[in-house]
């Protein structure tokens, strides 16, 4: 069974960019939407993601938390484009940045559109109380508010957040 252990962290500043290792520019939508999960009609939410001439389905439990199922396929690039246009409630970009830092691996995910402004860095785990480097440029941990998963991000994107929301201060129910 597929377990995925990740925290969530807004930066702090912009130490990180002279790390990046290589970049990708993202697109991904859902089939499961975040009104649905919120509504209690569904478990998991189902993810569309195309980087590059690649693409993937994935499916993660709507749990709140580090740590919740998550599944991932690989499918045909035309199928995906075909669910993204068809399907799904929106299209969330952004460009993935890889970063590591003493043997961990950081995913930065800068974003795009309705979006822009946001910068998320992801970190993933082997156990939930597993060490992690805590370098200058990560800030406050925001794995548990809701509105920053990206499910989220497609029905109440970042440009109609309040400053505090903004900050990580304030969590709002999405």
């Amino acid at each position: 069974m597929g377990v995925e252990i990740e925290r969530k962290f807004l930066l702090a500043n912009d130490g990180w960019r002279s790390l990046v290792k290589r970049s990708e520019r993202m697109a991904q939508g859902y089939l499961v939407n975040a009104a649905a999960i919120a509504a209690g009609q569904a478990k998991c939410s189902v993810r569309v993601r195309i980087a590059g001439d690649t693409a993937w389905l994935n499916i993660k439990s709507a749990t709140l938390g580090i740590e919740r199922h998550e599944f991932e396929y690989a499918i045909p690039l035309a199928d995906a484009e075909h669910l993204l246009h068809e399907l799904s409630d929106g299209v969330l970009e952004k460009i993935r940045h890889h970063v590591m830092l003493d043997g961990a691996h950081f995913e930065i995910d800068e974003f795009l559109g309705d979006n822009a402004g946001l910068f998320v860095a992801e970190v993933e785990l082997a156990s939930v109380d597993a060490a992690y480097p805590r370098p200058d440029w990560l800030g406050i941990e925001v794995s548990e508010q809701t509105r920053y998963y990206n499910v989220n991000l497609i029905g109440r994107p970042y440009a109609t957040w309040s400053g505090a929301e903004r900050e990580g201060k304030e969590d709002t129910a999405c």
